[in-house]
């Protein structure tokens, strides 16, 4: 199977980091997988990882919406201005638990791959790869 190289989390809760590097290590997608746990931490690990060609950055980001110090909407803000040559080339898919109306509206005008609703599945990780990568996670 075509692995990515590298995926990152960003999610500020532990136990949800935990499930889904659980979920992602044993579908064996990555290559690599980075966890932070704001938006901030994820541009710090982002201007890191990506700098030149570098197979170290990410080519998905799985990024939660409400998140203490930066939330997702402010990190698709601060990304959108990062002078990353690569910034194209990230599938970035926001995770929720909030089906709000307004939540989806917003979501939903945004320059992003996607948005899916947490728990993070099989399922959820298969569609992904078929719609942003071409590939689906082999038969169980």
């Amino acid at each position: 199977m075509h692995k990515l190289s590298c995926v990152l989390l960003v999610d500020d809760d532990s136990t949800t980091n935990y499930l889904n590097q659980l979920l992602l290590t044993r579908l064996n997608i990555a290559e690599k997988l980075l966890v932070a746990l704001n938006g901030q931490e994820a541009l710090d690990l982002l201007e890191v990882q990506c700098q030149g060609a570098s197979a170290d950055c990410p080519m998905l980001v799985l990024l939660d919406v409400k998140m203490p110090v930066m939330d997702g909407f402010a990190f698709l803000e601060a990304f959108a201005n990062l002078p990353l040559a690569r910034r194209e080339a990230i599938v970035i898919v926001m995770l929720t638990t909030s089906l709000h109306p307004l939540d989806v509206e917003r979501i939903q005008r945004l320059n992003i791959a996607g948005f899916l609703n947490k728990p993070l599945t099989r399922e959820k990780i298969d569609l992904i790869l078929q719609e942003h990568f071409g590939h689906r996670l082999p038969a169980e």
